[in-house]
């Protein structure tokens, strides 16, 4: 029990209104089992929509066996820092091997895309220039921008003529950074970063992008956004999370190599952060391998249950998003009609991802599905023979928002 003259009441007190007025809680639940079909969610059998797992590679056994020899060779950990105790000699293996796939002329592999994110800005960012960032942006990148104390602008959502308009406006600024994400993961639109590579080369600007849920989903053979858009001799930064598609652990930035070798001295979320597990970078090795071979298969699979769901929601009177990628979020309004509609969802045996504020704007939540290429045909059809049951006029606060 907390006394009550507690120093930080403060500080950490939580408004936990909305789930006791909902009587629900989606967040962190207990998962009893792996990334199977059906998933098992605190002892019942579940369809999960919630996870990232797009390839459906996360409990791949031959992604395991990797893991688990590396193990045997190298240990658990490094137990150290990279900067002093060193990386095995299969993070130069896999070093090369992202740059080639990626499209990038070298990378660094952080122990998080988050700590990525955030750790660019504060190295190579200084407080006389300029961030323009889409205002969809990730919150990483956000905070990351945020801690330099330059000045940041955001720009409406994937709309190049106000960026255009930004750049013309402020081209005195000594250097100016352009932030977009590729695929933006609570509505599924892909960035238009062809048009937007070229403004920064004619405005001489830095282009970052995030391509956390474009790696392994888009691109030839799922290489992602530069592969995309058909973007060679990438002259920018290059983020991304190896734990969504490519169902690893960590996060990677790409660019020039001049700027992977002042990051390894200077980016402080790297140099002081223990060095990325062995058995990880074996787990990426053995992934890259199989999205070479099994990415149409795969990539086919979400991309038609990303259909079939969205057709399913569109004929039953849903207001989705419109989704390019294989992601369908349900435009669901307050909070309170988000979790009802969640929770509905939720006890008919299907996982989901609700948004609120403040991930999004008020008012203006989202009910985020990926349907994994794990997941059986018969799932996917519980999951529409669903939205065809729930009555309309039930959740109209929600379809009419």
């Amino acid at each position: 029990m907390i006394h009550e003259n507690y120093c930080l009441k403060d500080r950490v007190e939580f408004d936990d209104s909305i789930f006791r007025h909902t009587d629900f809680n989606p967040y962190y639940s207990i998962i009893c089992s792996g990334q199977t079909d059906p998933l098992i969610v605190n002892g019942k059998e579940m369809i999960n929509l919630a996870t990232n797992n797009y390839l459906g590679l996360s409990n791949d056994e031959r992604i395991k066996e990797a893991y688990i020899n590396a193990i045997k060779k190298y240990g658990i950990s490094m137990c150290s820092t990279p900067i002093v105790g060193g990386y095995t000699e299969l993070f130069q293996k896999i070093r090369y091997k992202l740059s080639e796939f990626i499209g990038v002329e070298d990378v660094l592999i952080y122990p998080s895309c988050y700590q990525a994110n955030n750790g660019i800005f504060q190295t190579v960012t200084r407080k006389d220039d300029l961030v323009l960032f889409d205002r969809f942006v990730h919150s990483s990148l956000i905070q990351g921008i945020r801690s330099v104390g330059c000045k940041s602008i955001p720009f409406s959502h994937n709309n190049t003529e106000t960026l255009e308009y930004l750049l013309k406006k402020y081209s005195h600024y000594e250097k100016i950074f352009v932030v977009t994400e590729s695929v933006f993961s609570t509505e599924g639109a892909i960035a238009p970063f062809a048009d937007i590579y070229k403004l920064c080369k004619k405005y001489n600007a830095v282009p970052v992008v995030d391509d956390s849920h474009g790696i392994g989903v888009i691109g030839k053979n799922g290489k992602g956004i530069l592969s995309y858009s058909n973007i060679e001799h990438f002259e920018g930064i290059y983020t991304s999370s190896l734990g969504k598609a490519l169902a690893n652990n960590c996060g990677v930035v790409g660019g020039s190599r001049e700027l992977i070798n002042y990051l390894s001295y200077f980016c402080s979320h790297l140099v002081y952060s223990t060095a990325v597990s062995p058995a990880v970078l074996a787990g990426i090795d053995t992934t890259l391998d199989i999205v070479e071979d099994e990415y149409d298969y795969r990539a086919g699979k979400i991309f038609y249950y990303a259909e079939e769901i969205k057709n399913s929601l569109k004929a039953n009177g849903f207001l989705t998003t419109n989704s390019a990628a294989p992601i369908n979020s349900i435009i669901s309004g307050t909070s309170e009609n988000t979790f009802f509609l969640a929770k509905k969802i939720f006890q008919n045996g299907i996982l989901t991802t609700p948004f609120v504020y403040p991930s999004v704007r008020k008012n203006d939540g989202r009910i985020r599905m990926i349907a994994g290429a794990n997941l059986k045909e018969s799932s996917i059809e519980k999951v529409c023979k669903l939205f065809n049951e729930i009555e309309a006029g039930e959740y109209e606060d929600v379809i009419n928002c």
